[in-house]
Parts: C-alpha cells; sequence; structure tokens
C-alpha cells in the first residue's frame, strides 16, 4: 500500500514554486465589518465554550434525590443542553468572545 502511494506521488508533475504568483493573504480589516462574521463567530466560541462548561457541569453534579426523571431525563438531557447553550449563547456570547475576535480580525504584517 505505501509503494503504491509512493508511485503516485513520483508520477505526478512538478510544480516550480517560483514561478507561481505570491499567495497574499486575506483582508482581514474588512473582515471586522461584517456582521454575519461576528454572529458565526460569536456563535461559535459561545456554544464551545458553554458547551464545555455545561458538560463539565453535568460530569460533577449528583442526582436529586426526589425530582430525578430516570431514563427519560438521560436521553433527553443532550438535546436540553444543546437548547440552554444556544440560548446563553445568544445572549451573552458577544461579551465573552469580543475581544477574541478583535484579535481574530487584527491586521497581521
Amino acid at each position: 500500500m505505501v509503494n503504491a502511494i509512493n508511485t503516485n506521488l513520483s508520477s505526478a508533475p512538478a510544480v516550480n514554486v517560483a514561478q507561481n504568483a505570491p499567495v497574499k493573504a486575506p483582508d482581514l480589516a474588512g473582515m471586522s465589518k461584517n456582521p454575519q462574521l461576528r454572529k458565526a463567530f460569536d456563535a461559535f466560541v459561545g456554544q464551545t465554550f458553554f458547551g464545555q462548561l455545561l458538560h463539565s457541569m453535568r460530569k460533577t453534579v449528583d442526582k436529586p434525590a426526589y425530582f430525578n426523571g430516570g431514563r427519560a431525563e438521560e436521553i433527553f438531557q443532550q438535546q436540553l443542553d444543546q437548547v440552554l447553550v444556544k440560548n446563553i449563547s445568544e445572549s451573552s456570547a458577544d461579551k465573552f468572545s469580543g475581544p477574541m475576535f478583535e484579535l481574530f480580525t487584527l491586521q497581521r504584517k
């Protein structure tokens, strides 16, 4: 199998990198003014952070003595957590991810 991979790579045409045009970095300054990108960034950061936070909390909390939902609660707990994380991230992720977004869109030299 390794020989087949090496054979395919050796038959590929050679590319001269010096003749190709230089690759430009994307314009990140224009991305900071894009509200759709900011919303997607906030949603991703918020859902990732708050999802991990809620997942860790669920590991440390034991089942309650009287108001345990049983097997049904265990089945639908993850879906409830997804809804909670979505609502929490929509309401407060922009405050948390604002500085991260500014660093993400900072113009690099």
